[in-house]
């Protein structure tokens, strides 16, 4: 096996989520991740502290860039401007592989109970990133919350838009603002 071989990190997540949608999360081990990967199982536990945390490999660095892009937006910037400035950061950061990744991602969370609740914690995640972004802001507590929640909503469902089949050629970041338009026309019809 290869040690220290640029990308490991990668090959591990690919790995896992292949193994999760072929076997099911439960029946599928460290070793076998590893194995899989072409490196060791210490080489894994450099990169995390166990199968659950490949669902969120790149969690950390999505937060990083959607608080970035609100805090980096215009001072004039609306909350909801601010968080499609953070939307569009981040969405931008999403390649091929992210896209080719996602059917089988989406397959082992709707066949893991436990996947489902750490999918969740990642959404969780997102929010209060994007939320402490918009106080700092001083955007408003409630305001904040919402404008937060509905990134959290469009980045979401632009994704699904995104990895489907008919959108191969496409970006990211155009299907998660189309989403978060949506959502803000929708949200004034509440009143």
């Amino acid at each position: 096996m290869a040690r220290w071989e640029p990308g490991a990190r990668d090959r591990l997540v690919l790995a896992a989520v292949d193994l999760f949608a072929d076997q099911g999360y439960d029946a599928t081990t460290v070793a076998q991740i590893a194995e899989r990967a072409g490196v060791t199982k210490s080489t894994f536990f450099r990169h995390f502290p166990d199968k659950r945390e490949l669902l969120v490999a790149g969690q950390e660095t999505l937060c990083r860039l959607l608080v970035e892009g609100i805090t980096e937006a215009p001072e004039t910037a609306t909350p909801l401007e601010a968080v499609a400035a953070g939307l569009e950061r981040a969405s931008n950061a999403m390649g091929p592989m992210n896209r080719e990744l996602a059917p089988r991602l989406k397959a082992a969370i709707a066949a893991s109970t436990e996947l489902q609740e750490r999918d969740t914690l990642k959404s969780v995640g997102l929010a209060n990133a994007m939320t402490e972004a918009l106080l700092a802001r001083g955007v408003p507590d409630p305001l904040a919350h919402l404008a937060a929640e509905l990134g959290v909503l469009a980045f979401k469902r632009g994704y699904t838009t995104w990895t489907a089949p008919s959108n191969a050629n496409t970006d990211l970041a155009p299907h998660v603002l189309t989403a978060l338009e949506d959502l803000r026309t929708a949200t004034a019809s509440l009143s």
